[in-house]
């Protein structure tokens, strides 16, 4: 006689609008087994019955061989009475209750649907808005969970007979894929001019003449609006600069296919990987060397756009693409819009962000012909609405890890697991450059898409409603508001102006050494070094230069980089040369720098010994600001962290010689940052290659902190470092660091889930003021 079992399955994770509850009815049916599946506000449930042997296979199934887009972070299995149900069915979505669902990230066109886009007698063939479970918009459509079509911005678009099928069917791959549609009923491209009039003709074709003929187009895509031109063309390169007031940060390139990429990059076996990563983010890539602004005669790849009767493409990219910079920001297509629109090209084109600088990126039809009409000849749109901005993400690999810059698109808002639960429900502000903020309860920490910086009314608007918008989607209400010590930052304001909250001030360098503890889900305790641009201090100068004894509760600063003025004080950001003159003072009179800067060198050095508007800092981005004005690079800088981005593309990364800095242990540990400045300004007169200093700089940087770290080693009995803050982007600097304390012994904690950056910071402030909450 035959044994019946019955179960019933709960299943917590990523595990709505990923083709879970398909999987569980083909799987259910395969083994013979009767009951139902079902969405609810917390995952997946599943009632199971039937013979013994098929419901132990199905339980060992279900996270076996699971969907490729589902992260299952729980299943809870209880047993009951059969109850001689036959077959199975999905049932309807369960919507009460206390959200907990999770919602999965923006996902890249998966292959199947890339076939049918390619297929003159499919339905879909050339429909910009191909998708099925496996692919497709998510987290930017989605209003509320559980994830049904109602709660998405597809509500509108009623299926018409044949997607009503496909949905209904459960071997097909678009069953209760939510956003699916076709061109019968669907969301419809249109090509608009500046003033808002349509064009006629196909959107696809006409947009990619208009880019041929250099023009700058503005691109709704997943989370908002890009603008793009032709990757080759040196004057709509110039030209989208110029309306867009970014005078020299590099534009994202997206390539076709890995082909491509190959002819501008080096693509190793890893960068291959992220670049075809279902996250599809920005790649930061070596550019390869003597490759050309324009591309050499006959160099063409096969793309897509063969299949569909384009011309295939030269992989080229104009000067004022990324101008002086030896790595390059690549992506692959991650829409069927972008497959088509390059396909019909034939060449790389630019897409950065749709918004002028310093403001959030548009995602709404009316706003972005509004902001962008100025910057932008025309605009290929739809009426898809986005209910969530998304930027791209952009991910650098380094030290043989993958190191996040900017967390957003493909990553957001899938949570990272803490290691210790938050006791009560948390929400950390973050700071203010490069802002972010989190929400954490239990074992998950929601940590929002980069919104950018808190420095004008609209992104901060981005950012309340931002959080107002995680709240609902995840069913949090914060007891507990971290924020950072600054009081001037918008961030820490809002904070403080939430009602009926705990407060809970975290400094800000703690929180960048306890983002880097959660991220490796580590509790700590850890010789931290912090180096980074600036944060407030609790002595109530500027930290950036940091030795800490850390772990998720508490820190103690251990030691710095000695201090200096910053002349000017924000103007010694803006102006690195000030920085330079603050290290140097009188010294070297016959520099360069002095001489190009002599109507102002002594004023400013004035400012500093004085300390007027003069403000001291312990800041490791300080002093890379002043090698590179030292050695010519950048006096001034258009961008946040230009000069020591500069300096690290300046430097010769084959120099195995090190700068000196002394370290003084009398009270706190303090290394003399200067004497790397002083040791490289004698190079420097004495006629030695710039690129070969800048190399000995990083070199000497990396065995300050290794030195650093060892005396630390022996005071604290501590052997794992943890390096964070945004000098910590720097590829080079992190290598020879992480080598030279590998070498010391040490273990050693770098970032990889979220930025090293203060994109970073709200992670850390949301472990600290979990810990605390605990103690």
């Amino acid at each position: 006689m035959t044994t019946l079992k019955r179960v019933d399955v709960h299943v917590e994770g990523i595990v709505q609008g990923v083709g879970f509850r398909p999987f569980v009815y083909t799987l259910a049916h395969r083994l013979g087994l009767a009951g139902h599946v079902r969405n609810d506000v917390n995952g997946v449930h599943i009632e199971i019955e039937g013979a013994l042997a098929g419901v132990e296979e199905f339980l060992t199934a279900l996270e076996r061989d699971a969907p490729a887009l589902s992260e299952i972070e729980r299943v809870t299995v209880v047993s009951g009475e059969p109850a001689g149900r036959s077959g199975f069915t999905i049932a309807a979505s369960d919507p009460s209750g206390l959200r907990r669902a999770l919602v999965s990230a923006d996902t890249a066109t998966c292959d199947d649907c890339l076939r049918e886009l390619v297929d003159p007698a499919d339905r879909r063939h050339r429909y910009p808005f191909i998708n099925c479970t496996n692919c497709g918009p998510r987290f930017t459509i989605v209003r509320g969970v559980p994830y049904d079509r109602l709660l998405t911005t597809m509500a509108g678009f009623g299926m018409c007979a044949a997607c009503a099928r496909e949905y209904h069917d459960p071997g097909d791959r678009r069953y209760h894929a939510q956003p699916t549609c076709c061109p019968a009923c669907g969301p419809r491209l249109r090509l608009r001019d500046a003033r808002g009039t349509e064009l006629c003709g196909d959107p696809v074709v006409c947009a990619a003449t208009l880019l041929r003929a250099g023009r700058v187009l503005a691109v709704k895509g997943l989370g908002g609006f890009h603008l793009a031109v032709a990757a080759s063309d040196e004057r709509a390169a110039a030209a989208l600069r110029g309306r867009k007031h970014r005078e020299e940060k590099p534009f994202a390139v997206m390539v076709a296919d890995l082909a491509q990429a190959r002819q501008l990059c080096e693509v190793d076996d890893h960068a291959a990987a992220l670049l075809t990563s279902r996250a599809r983010p920005i790649v930061l890539l070596p550019r390869l060397p003597g490759t050309p602004a324009t591309a050499p005669a006959g160099a063409s790849v096969t793309t897509l756009g063969a299949t569909l009767g384009a011309t295939s493409g030269t992989a080229s990219v104009a000067a004022s693409v990324a101008p002086g910079n030896r790595s390059l920001g690549l992506m692959l297509p991650y829409t069927p819009l972008h497959h088509l629109l390059l396909a019909e090209l034939g060449g790389p084109m630019v897409l950065t962000s749709g918004n002028v600088s310093d403001e959030p990126i548009a995602y709404e039809d009316a706003d972005a012909l509004t902001r962008l009409s100025g910057v932008a000849d025309a605009f290929l749109i739809h009426d898809r609405a986005i209910h969530v901005r998304t930027d791209d993400s952009v991910v650098r690999p380094m030290a043989g890890e993958v190191t996040v810059l900017r967390r957003a698109r493909g990553y957001a808002p899938e949570p990272l697991a803490l290691r210790s639960p938050a006791p009560r429900p948390v929400l950390a502000c973050g700071a203010e450059l490069k802002s972010t903020f989190c929400l954490a309860h239990g074992r998950r920490a929601f940590v929002s898409q980069h919104i950018g910086d808190l420095e004008n009314y609209e992104t901060l608007r981005s950012f309340v409603e931002g959080i107002d918008h995680f709240c609902g989607l995840f069913d949090l209400r914060p007891e507990i508001v971290a924020h950072d010590l600054h009081p001037e930052y918008l961030s820490t304001k809002h904070a403080l102006e939430i009602p009926g909250v705990e407060l809970v001030g975290v400094q800000h360098h703690h929180a960048h050494i306890a983002s880097c503890l959660a991220d490796n889900g580590d509790p700590g305790p850890v010789i931290g070094v912090a180096f980074d641009g600036l944060g407030y201090g609790t002595d109530g100068t500027i930290w950036g230069g940091e030795f800490l004894r850390a772990d998720l509760t508490t820190f103690d600063r251990l030691g710095h980089l000695a201090q200096v003025p910053m002349p000017g004080g924000t103007a010694a950001i803006r102006q690195p040369w000030r920085m330079a003159a603050a290290y140097l003072g009188d010294d070297h009179p016959g520099l360069e720098v002095v001489k190009r800067n002599a109507d102002r060198w002594a004023d400013v050095l004035t400012l500093a010994s004085n300390g007027l508007n003069s403000p001291l800092t312990s800041s490791a981005g300080r002093l890379f600001d002043a090698v590179s004005a030292l050695l010519g690079i950048r006096d001034k800088i258009t961008y946040e962290g230009q000069a020591a981005i500069e300096l690290e593309q300046h430097a010769d990364p084959t120099e195995p010689g090190a700068y000196h800095a002394a370290i003084t242990t009398r009270g706190s540990l303090v290394v003399e940052g200067g004497d790397l400045l002083r040791a490289a300004a004698d190079d420097l007169s004495a006629g030695v290659s710039t690129h070969v200093i800048a190399g000995r700089f990083h070199h000497g940087v990396a065995d300050a902190i290794t030195r650093s770290c060892v005396t630390l080693r022996g005071s604290t009995g501590l052997t794992a470092v943890a390096l964070s803050g945004g000098v910590f982007q720097n590829a080079l600097l992190l290598a020879r660091t992480v080598r030279r304390l590998r070498a010391a012994g040490f273990r050693v904690l770098t970032h990889t889930r979220v930025p090293p950056n203060d994109g970073g910071i709200s992670l850390g402030q949301a472990a600290v003021a979990a810990a605390r909450d605990r103690a």
